[in-house]
């Protein structure tokens, strides 16, 4: 067996060369975008806010900004884009006012805590107002009727003097 030609060696150089070509090519191309429909983009844009109109989700909002905003989350979800990236790049541009959930740092824990703490201290003192008033209105009536009673003894008391007195 005899070593290989230089024809064969200029042939497979060659070869390797169209290879690597190809290969870069192929390598060098988009990928190919991710068929988006309106419901995910719609998902997203509820859990955002317009930066224009104050309160408006910008799955419903009808501004020019809240267009361009979907069609910027449509593009990053067909690049493979989470909903948690695509949220944080809008928190990152626009600030944390654009999320309708704001994220669970810093004083918005307070969103969280303050709602819950003020219903049950609300329902506690709602509570105790009502033992409150029950135990004043028991107190009330035990008060009238010992005034009832007094009253009738003190009737009663000077009935019997007067009969003691007309029958003496």
């Amino acid at each position: 067996m005899r070593g290989l030609s230089l024809k064969h060696v200029l042939i497979l150089l060659l070869a390797v060369v169209l290879v690597g070509l190809w290969a870069s090519q192929a390598h060098a191309q988009e990928p190919t975008p991710i068929p988006v429909t309106d419901d995910q983009v719609n998902a997203i844009a509820k859990q955002l806010y317009c930066p224009v109109c104050e309160n408006v989700p910008l799955d419903v909002c009808g501004t020019q900004a809240c267009a361009q905003w979907r069609a910027l989350i449509r593009e990053q979800l067909s690049k493979g884009w989470t909903e948690e990236q695509i949220k944080q790049y809008f928190a990152e541009q626009y600030g944390a006012r654009v999320l309708a959930e704001p994220p669970r740092q810093g004083l918005n824990w307070l969103v969280y805590i303050v709602p819950p703490v003020a219903l049950l201290l609300g329902a506690y003192l709602l509570f105790r107002g009502l033992q409150n008033w029950r135990r004043l209105a028991q107190e009330e009536t035990v008060a009238l009727a010992e005034a009832e009673s007094a009253e009738e003894d003190k009737y009663l008391k000077q009935l019997e003097e007067e009969l003691k007195r007309r029958g003496d």
